[in-house]
């Protein structure tokens, strides 16, 4: 069997491809482990070939070095190198925290915190304007700044607390963490999936982040997921696939990497419960 390896800063992969007949067969992961096996039927055995022979193509165009035992591949000469990946553009507008703004953003937070169980319109009214203040910090992460980081660890709580105590709507805490650094999404994902409460969305957004390997990518799939085109101040319909064509490329670069689709994923995300989850889901691939 064929084996590619790619050890480069913190990365440290194996690839190895096995044709079975019309069965295209690859075992990957990180070096040392088992890795994980994934296996894909054609209809013949031509067609498993030749998803065989771009597979390869591709790894060794990311940077993959063959390394399959005997050293005949090793003679052949080195890959180009591998195209440099485009960088995603930033979130928020760069910006230095001031005692003003962190002042500002604390008391949106609190406000928001104390609307929480309220009607809707007030609570969703609170969370833009926090949304606001946060966007003036330039992308800080609250955990930095002792004047956030207990609110803002007390309102990603209640994404998943109890009905009875007022929750905070996912879409409304995603839109919160997309103005800071993605360090407090990858918190708020811990809690969420540790909460005994589970609620859906919530635990599909978190999970998800651990599917795709990279907390930036989930965090803007989670707020593609959450958003709601067509409420007030949401996106319209067309913008929210003009951003998903934006971000796509990333998430199936990011998939193909370790020999995912994002067919597969899509489907991994369980969304049985959550109507409006299921229909962006829906949407992906279109």
């Amino acid at each position: 069997m064929r084996r590619f390896e790619f050890v480069e800063g913190s990365s440290s992969k194996f690839w190895e491809p096995e044709l079975k007949g019309n069965t295209f067969i690859v075992t990957y992961g990180r070096i040392g482990t088992a890795g994980q096996r994934r296996e894909k039927a054609f209809a013949d055995e031509a067609g498993a070939r030749k998803e065989y022979e771009k597979k390869v193509a591709e790894k060794l165009r990311e940077g993959y070095r063959e390394v399959t035992e005997g050293g005949a591949a090793e003679a052949a000469p080195a890959p180009p190198p591998a195209p440099k990946k485009a960088e995603l553009p930033r979130r928020v507008p760069a910006a230095t925290p001031t005692p003003d703004s962190l002042k500002a953003a604390a008391e949106a937070l609190a406000a928001l915190r104390a609307r929480l169980g309220w009607r809707s319109w007030e609570v969703t009214s609170r969370a833009r304007r926090a949304k606001r203040a946060l966007r003036a910090l330039g992308g800080a992460d609250p955990a930095a700044h002792a004047e956030l980081a207990g609110t803002f660890t007390a309102l990603m709580e209640r994404v998943v607390a109890p009905r009875k105590d007022g929750r905070l709507p996912l879409r409304h805490a995603l839109a919160l963490l997309g103005e800071l650094d993605v360090a407090a999404f990858s918190r708020a994902a811990e809690v969420w999936l540790a909460a005994p409460d589970a609620v859906p969305a919530a635990t599909a957004v978190a999970r998800q982040a651990s599917a795709l390997g990279q907390p930036e990518l989930a965090l803007r799939m989670g707020m593609l997921l959450a958003e709601r085109p067509g409420q007030t101040g949401a996106p319209t319909e067309e913008g929210w696939s003009k951003r998903w064509t934006r971000l796509r490329p990333h998430v199936e670069e990011q998939l193909s990497s370790s020999g995912g689709s994002l067919a597969t994923w899509a489907r991994s995300v369980e969304a049985s419960k959550d109507a409006h989850l299921a229909s962006r889901l829906a949407r992906l691939e279109t």
